[in-house]
């Protein structure tokens, strides 16, 4: 585990030294990870600071994908010039802290790389956001994530005073305060976003660029559900207690947000809505505390960490083309760029958890386990299975279908740089549902 350390930082500086295809090195750092640890390792080198499971194996080869996929996706804006570097340096830095977090062994190692992947997304919204609202979004990011994150500082060091020791491997109490329980998952549950505290995510998303917003969807949501995970053993019982409000607030803000997901004329806010709907079933499973609402979730988090990031890259290859993100303007693309109105319609058909996406899977498991958890949850989850779909369809269709745009003169086609990223996007995303087993042996 330390040699993919040593090897991720001492490659860091070498970004305004060297100029090749960093994403391939981002690719050669994933390959490697996938070689050494295998999906039939259901438990590996677990050391005091340092280990690995298969929760930890998909997380962080999901990190490599999308940020290699991220670099490939900024090469036409950026170009070969210094800021090139610079946002480079960023993504490598926080795919190291990414490794970190999701491969810590110790609490508060945990929370301090936890903590420290904020700063580089931070950055990449601020520096290169499009509009003057960027400083309004990247403020919205940093102070709703460090106003939850400073109750989990003081709950781990409680934790620390009680057990002696932070090390996951030899934490065994089950912990009955209900204010350290709120401090340990209100940064989580902010990080994910649950409903009503999700009010950072459309702004983060609306004013990253690509490379934002691709590492925003694809791992940085993940970090929620992942540490919800990791932590919510040593409450069980609060969590057996609150599990009913918590689920609740989820099913109905998946509703709500769905719904406003149809109102919406900004590409990139309809896509950043769709994700608070995807993360609430994935806060409701694992809620559950079941085995199926936890691998439910595992599943959903790499499905959508995919899906979502590859919609944002055609919402982005749009907006290069038409210079706008509204509907109203992207309307017709089909008749200046039929190829890509394939990739619209896969990614778009994933999203709704069409088969044989990973998507289809993961809510099957989701929706099973809330349904087992209550059966007053049936409505809710109707809705939010058809209206998911219903703003699928809507993005699909006013994209793609009706007349062109009169203010649109001239258009250039698809590279097959964004073809290769499309694919590279699409294909684990439905293959994965192959290999169901490393979502249920984990646990």
């Amino acid at each position: 585990m330390l040699s993919f350390l040593f090897m991720m930082l001492f490659m860091v500086p070498m970004v305004f030294f060297v100029i090749i295809d960093w994403y391939s090195l981002y690719f050669f750092y994933g390959f490697c990870f996938f070689i050494y640890g295998g999906f039939d390792s259901y438990s590996m080198n677990v050391s005091y600071l340092l280990g690995s499971d298969l929760l930890t194996f998909g997380m962080v080869i999901l990190s490599f994908w999308i940020g290699s996929l991220m670099l490939m996706a900024s090469e036409s804006l950026y170009g070969k010039s210094f800021l090139f570097s610079l946002i480079y340096f960023s993504c490598f830095v926080y795919g190291f802290f990414l490794f970190l977090t999701f491969t810590s062994m110790n609490l508060i190692m945990f929370y301090l790389f936890f903590e420290a992947s904020l700063v580089p997304i931070f950055l990449i919204v601020m520096g290169w956001g499009y509009q003057p609202e960027r400083f309004q979004a990247s403020i919205y990011l940093l102070f709703y994530t460090l106003f939850a994150s400073l109750p989990m500082m003081l709950g781990i060091f409680y934790i620390y005073l009680c057990e002696g020791t932070l090390s996951f491997s030899l934490m065994f109490s089950e912990f009955s305060s209900f204010y350290l329980y709120f401090c340990m998952i209100v940064a989580f549950l902010v990080k994910m976003p649950m409903f009503m505290v999700h009010l950072w995510l459309p702004k983060a998303h609306v004013e990253a660029p690509i490379s934002g917003s691709m590492i925003l969807a694809g791992v940085l949501l993940k970090l929620g559900g992942y540490g919800l995970i990791r932590l919510l053993f040593m409450f069980s019982s609060l969590s057996k207690l609150f599990s009913s409000f918590l689920i609740s607030l989820s099913m109905v803000g998946a509703c709500l947000v769905s719904l406003l997901c149809l109102r919406q004329v900004d590409m990139k806010i309809l896509i950043a809505y769709s994700s608070v709907v995807h993360m609430g079933l994935v806060l409701g499973g694992i809620m559950t505390l079941s085995v199926w609402g936890m691998s439910g979730s595992f599943m959903m988090m790499i499905a959508h960490g995919l899906c979502s990031s590859g919609l944002f890259c055609l919402a982005n290859i749009s907006y290069e083309r038409v210079g706008s993100r509204s509907l109203m303007m992207n309307k017709g693309m089909m008749n200046i760029m039929p190829s890509m109105t394939l990739w619209w319609f896969l990614l778009s058909s994933s999203n709704m958890a069409a088969p044989p996406s990973l998507n289809l899977m993961g809510e099957i498991s989701l929706l099973t386990c809330i349904l087992s958890w209550s059966g007053y949850t049936m409505v809710a989850l109707m809705l939010v299975s058809f209206f998911s779909a219903a703003y699928s369809l809507f993005l699909f269709s006013f994209s793609q279908h009706g007349s062109l745009y009169s203010g649109c003169f001239s258009c250039s086609s698809g590279y097959v740089r964004e073809y290769v990223l499309l694919f590279l996007h699409w294909v684990p995303l439905n293959l994965l549902i192959m290999k169901g087993e490393m979502f249920f042996l984990w646990i």
